[in-house]
Parts: C-alpha cells; sequence; structure tokens
C-alpha cells in the first residue's frame, strides 16, 4: 500500500555532510537506547525518523528539523552520527542500506523533480534516474548493491526497476498493475530485496485495489493476495520485506479496514500474524498506518518486527518469533495519545530492532532495542 510518509511533504535547503559526535544522553532502560540526531526539531512532526539497521547496530534515517527540512543520518554503534544532505537538491526520505554502508533514498530538486541516490561509505552521492522517467525514487539494496526502486513514466504511472551495481537498470511490471496515474508497481522499503535478489512490493490494480507480488531472480514476478484482504478501492495485501530464505512478510486491509499482518512461505501457505491486543476498528490492528508506509522486517532466523495501533489507535511494538511468540514493548517516553506511541521498523540477523516513537507533543525520537 502507497502511504505517504510526511517527508514526502517537506522540501529543504542542502547543507555538506557532517559528522556529529553525539552529545545527547542515551537512555538505556529495557535494554533501549533512546537519540536524536542534533539538529532534530522539537515541534509536532519533526524531530529523528530511523528506518533501517544492518548488522552492527548501524542504524539509518531521516530527520526534520526546526524549520520543517529534511535530511539524513547515519548513526553509528557508539553513537556517532553522520548528517547528510545532497548538493543540487532536497532530502525527501531515506529508506535502504547496505551492510558496507551504501545508502539509497529519493531527493527532489529545483525543478520539483524526483530522483533517487546512492550514498557511498565515504560520502560521494551518485543520482539515479531510471530511463524515461518522468521522476525516480530508490526503494531499497541488497548486500550486492543492487538497488531496488520505481519511477513514474510521462501519464503517472509507476513502475518498478532493479539497478546494477555497475548501473544497468531492469524495469518490470506485474502483469495486473493499472497504468492509471499513480497506479502501478511500488517496491517495498529497506528489506524489499534479499542477497539473492529475490524483491517484493505491492501494486495497485485499475480499481485502486493492492496487491502483492515477489519477483524471482530471473525475473519471474508472482502476484498473490491474502485470501482474507479486502476487494475495493484502498484495500488489499502488501507488503514490506523478503529474507534469505524467501519468507515474506506483509500485512492486508480488510472489507472493514482493518490492518492484519501475514507470514508467507516460499511455498505461498499464509500463517496470520496478529498481535494481541492490537484493535479492529478502522485503520487499527497490525501493521496498522494511518499515513505512512507500512513498514516492517524480518531477519533471517524468522523474526518479524513491527508496530501495531491498539483500540485507541495508540502505536506498540512488537517482535515474533519463527515458533509465533509474540513481544510487545514500548518505547520510554512514548505518547499515548491517538496516533502516538511506538513504531518498530527493521531488525538485524541477532535480533537487534530500530524505529521511532512519538511522544505527547507529537515529536519523534530514535530507538535502538537491544536484542
Amino acid at each position: 500500500m502507497r502511504r505517504i510518509s510526511n517527508l514526502l511533504l517537506i522540501f529543504l535547503t542542502c547543507f555538506v555532510s557532517v559528522v556529529w559526535p553525539q552529545t545527547q544522553t542515551q537512555v538505556r532502560r529495557h535494554k533501549m537506547i533512546i537519540f536524536d540526531v542534533p539538529g532534530a526539531g522539537t515541534a509536532a512532526g519533526q524531530g529523528t525518523m530511523p528506518v533501517g539497521i544492518v548488522q552492527g547496530d548501524w542504524i539509518m534515517g531521516s530527520y526534520i528539523d526546526a524549520n520543517n527540512v529534511a535530511h539524513g543520518f547515519l548513526r553509528a554503534p557508539q553513537g556517532t552520527i553522520t548528517k547528510f544532505d545532497i548538493t543540487d537538491g532536497a532530502i525527501v526520505a531515506v529508506w535502504g542500506m547496505t551492510p558496507a554502508l551504501e545508502i539509497a533514498g529519493t531527493y527532489l530538486d529545483a525543478n520539483n523533480v524526483l530522483h533517487g541516490f546512492l550514498r557511498m561509505p565515504w560520502g560521494r552521492i551518485i543520482t539515479i534516474d531510471a530511463p524515461g522517467a518522468a521522476g525516480t525514487e530508490s526503494e531499497s539494496l541488497n548486500p550486492a548493491g543492487v538497488l531496488q526502486g520505481d519511477y513514474a513514466d510521462a501519464n503517472g504511472a509507476y513502475h518498478g526497476f532493479l539497478r546494477a551495481p555497475e548501473g544497468t537498470f531492469t524495469t518490470f511490471d506485474p502483469p495486473d498493475a493499472g497504468t492509471g496515474a499513480y497506479q502501478g508497481t511500488y517496491p517495498a522499503i529497506f528489506s524489499g530485496i534479499n542477497p539473492d535478489g529475490a524483491s517484493v512490493g505491492e501494486y495497485y490494480d485499475a480499481n485502486w485495489v493492492f496487491h502483492g507480488y515477489v519477483r524471482a531472480p530471473d525475473g519471474t514476478i508472482t502476484e498473490f493476495d491474502h485470501p482474507n484482504a479486502g476487494t475495493v478501492a484502498g484495500q488489499g495485501t502488501g507488503t514490506s520485506g523478503i529474507n534469505p530464505a524467501g519468507e515474506i512478510v506483509g500485512f492486508y486491509i480488510d472489507a472493514n479496514n482493518v490492518f492484519h499482518g501475514y507470514l508467507r512461505s516460499p511455498e505461498g501457505g499464509m500463517t496470520p500474524v496478529d498481535v494481541p491486543g492490537a484493535g479492529t476498528g478502522t485503520y487499527q490492528g497490525t501493521y496498522a498506518a494511518e499515513y505512512m508506509y507500512a513498514f516492517g522486517g524480518i531477519n533471517p532466523a524468522g523474526t518479524i518486527t513491527g508496530y501495531y495501533a491498539d483500540k485507541n489507535s495508540v502505536y506498540h511494538g512488537f517482535l515474533r518469533t519463527r515458533e509465533g511468540e509474540f513481544v510487545r514493548f514500548n518505547a520510554p517516553g512514548a505518547g499515548t495519545g491517538t496516533w502516538q506511541g511506538t513504531l518498530s521498523l527493521n531488525i538485524t540477523p541477532d535480533g537487534a530492532t530500530t524505529g521511532w516513537y512519538i511522544d505527547a507533543n507529537g515529536v519523534y525520537h530514535g530507538f535502538l532495542r537491544m536484542p
């Protein structure tokens, strides 16, 4: 499901990359470190928004400053934070990272055209534009440096692409993807492509129902739906990530507009992932997303992380083990009002997770939850 993040609504001026020592206090409670990027804003809708984490606890994401300008950041395991921007454009969102610390994201140029970018570990930034694109977004990277993203054509329809490390593009669409403006193919962010090159995402059909797909390394595309997914506009089946074994974690919206999680085996079997305590009202449930992409991750061991909205529309983080055991958690300082709380987004092979929480004032703060 394509939920527009508030990061996509914010345009910024440009700065050079700067390495900042993390001088703010790190709060460690219940195996959790709380952090804020220096310079992050402190008003509602501002703050620190980690998206991804790789082995060794390197974390990347975006932060929004006091002027509502979005920037990228990379946090080292010891807490040092590197902030970065694009010299000829405005960062919109930071979405992907490899274990070698290559970072992928999207920026907006002076003509309001979207471009993907690839930031190398030493700071060099490469602009990514799919051939013939009216706009390009970089969404995820695998360890080999294969970049997955999407681009808009002249009619505003979206298509998927893969970019090899040497720069070769391969474009693709599931057979039933719509061709109208904002319909089409939307690859999953961060953990949307595995080491073998298998990738996942969702597509909107001509009726604005969304469906999951998995693209095999040989280019074969399999479309799929959860059997309980709704079938009207704005409902359907989406994906969040794929692990090395080919297991897919995702979500669906049912006929009552309630969110549910699922785990799809490589053979296509579906296991429900509904967190105890998840709400059953409109836009509540597991992986409920009030205004953003539905995030969530799965590691090689099959442990899933994500979040759920309870009956009061408050967010909480969770882990689900391969055996089906749930661990629910909240960051200290997380708000308890509507659409506040804790959102866990991605997970390392050893079980460390990252994400953000929204406090009582609507400000975002990052966290690292240790395994």
